[in-house]
């Protein structure tokens, strides 16, 4: 690969589904006294290096493909 830009993909939990991570991370925080948090969602965030002229639709084919689970989760793909 010649010249590389830098793609990120944001996935997130959709809302409604159960977020377990999410809910353990809250609980922990009411624990050390973060009473002020009322929810907790949990994602992952995929950093690419992709040739030059990679389109945004080319990624977001990736992210729909393989890298997020669209059943349960929405992603926004953002290019460098």
């Amino acid at each position: 690969m010649k010249s590389a830009r830098k793609a990120r993909v944001t996935v997130s939990l959709k809302p409604g589904v159960l977020d377990p991570q999410g809910r353990a991370i809250q609980h922990a925080l009411e624990g050390l006294g973060f009473g002020q948090v009322s929810d907790v969602r949990v994602g992952k965030v995929i950093e690419l290096d992709v040739a030059e002229g990679t389109t945004e639709e080319q990624v977001a084919e990736m992210a729909r493909k393989l890298l997020a689970n669209t059943v349960i989760e929405n992603f926004k793909v953002e290019l460098a």
